[in-house]
């Protein structure tokens, strides 16, 4: 199994690309069974991407990756399609379930398994169910998998989510993208994947209007059979390089990113001390010797984003005071606490808070990763700590961020893989 060894308090600078965001990339990979044919760029090449990849060559569509360009072709002209998702292909990643909007909607059946992904809550697919149910669809679970059926297609509705759902809110706009009549979808999440999705399905054919949380949907006006799209930046990897430059960089560049969306995260930080400096599409981050002590509450986009919490925690252990992070989204992520806890951090668990006192001089030790997020706030205590740390299963660090080594070593990390 694959480990990643870091030697600390080495000074970074240097200039780091964004990639493109993967949690916008894998909606719009599953939004493609509803195309003929799909050119996607800005594609990150991780580990999930392939995974969905893998998941829709099963299916049945035609796909052709060009790893130097970023680039991903997609063609579903294959008439014979597999309506299954099996649970070798959906095990390790939640978003898999998100084919199940799109199969209903175009071929009126699909059996899906029930998802996996990082052991950070329970995240039930109920919602997801609620909206499909309330679009037509006839649904049971059954020896681990979702079938369903609407054997005379989708009707259009209005769908009032209980609770803001990011993957919810996903597969409702995918079977709506083929639902006869109007479809209104009230209480959604709009973060800035779900629009770009949105831009996709509008490119698509599809007539969508946004007010609020409110999304209106209208069905295809025109469906085109070919569609280019390019996949927006991924602000949680730029959120994370943003505090990695905080803790130990005299000068990091960030690049390739729109500020316009990623408001709350530079506002987080700015409070706390960092210095940042904002351009038209980057960011330059100095080291932030005296930072202060902050309280953050994790929120549906536009609020701070619960996976950048366990980054910003690593940041928290060196501000000067007490400070805290209630996290609201997912009630299982504060798994990285008792591996952070292993480094020296003060850190302290009541509730759904994390009471973080600083600032606390990290030592390297061999630790293990949990989850995705965990996993790279590992990697940003091992930048700051002292001696050598070693963090064990990182193939969780593999599914979502793309080049990370290779782009901390560009800023002059010492940081090997073995």
């Amino acid at each position: 199994m694959q480990k990643l060894l870091i030697k600390g308090n080495q000074e970074l600078s240097g200039n780091i690309l964004i990639s493109g965001s993967k949690n916008a990339t894998l909606p719009i990979l599953a939004a493609s069974i509803l195309a003929e044919k799909v050119f996607l760029s800005n594609v990150p090449l991780v580990k999930d991407i392939f995974t969905m990849l893998e998941l829709l060559k099963f299916i049945g569509l035609k796909i052709k990756v060009k790893k130097k360009e970023k680039k991903i072709e997609l063609k579903n002209n294959n008439k014979r399609i597999n309506t299954l998702a099996p649970y070798k292909l959906v095990k390790t990643m939640r978003a898999g379930v998100l084919v199940l909007g799109p199969l209903l909607t175009k071929y009126k059946k699909a059996k899906v398994s029930l998802p996996g992904g990082c052991a950070i809550g329970t995240r039930p697919v109920d919602l997801h169910l609620f909206a499909l149910k309330k679009l037509g669809a006839k649904i049971k679970i059954k020896d681990g998998y979702i079938i369903a059926q609407a054997k005379n297609g989708l009707i259009g509705c209005k769908i009032d989510f209980p609770s803001i759902s990011v993957g919810a809110t996903e597969n409702a706009l995918l079977a709506a993208f083929g639902a006869k009549g109007d479809t209104i979808l009230s209480n959604c999440a709009i973060e800035p994947e779900i629009l770009d999705l949105i831009s996709f399905l509008k490119n698509l054919g599809c007539k969508i209007k946004i007010l609020g949380r409110k999304i209106f949907i209208s069905g295809i006006v025109s469906a085109e059979k070919k569609i280019y799209h390019n996949i927006i930046f991924d602000r949680i990897e730029a959120g994370t390089y943003l505090i990695a430059g905080a803790l130990i960089g005299k000068k990091i560049v960030i690049k390739n990113l729109d500020i316009k969306t990623f408001k709350k995260e530079i506002e987080v930080l700015r409070k706390m001390g960092v210095k940042i400096n904002k351009k038209k599409n980057f960011l330059t981050i100095l080291r932030s010797k005296k930072l202060k002590n902050t309280s953050v509450t994790t929120k549906p986009y536009p609020g701070f984003p619960t996976d950048l919490q366990a980054q910003l925690m690593v940041l928290m252990t060196q501000a000067n005071g007490l400070s805290s992070i209630k996290e609201n989204i997912f009630e299982n992520r504060f798994m990285h606490v008792p591996e952070l806890k292993r480094m020296g951090a003060k850190i302290e668990i009541k509730n759904k808070t994390a009471y973080i006192s600083g600032p606390t001089k990290l030592t390297g030790a061999e630790v293990m990763a949990t989850d995705l997020r965990a996993s790279v706030s590992l990697v940003l205590a091992g930048l700051i700590a002292d001696k050598r740390t070693i963090i064990n299963r990182i193939y969780h660090l593999d599914r979502g961020y793309e080049f990370l080594e290779n782009k901390l070593k560009k800023c002059k990390a010492i940081i090997k893989r073995i």
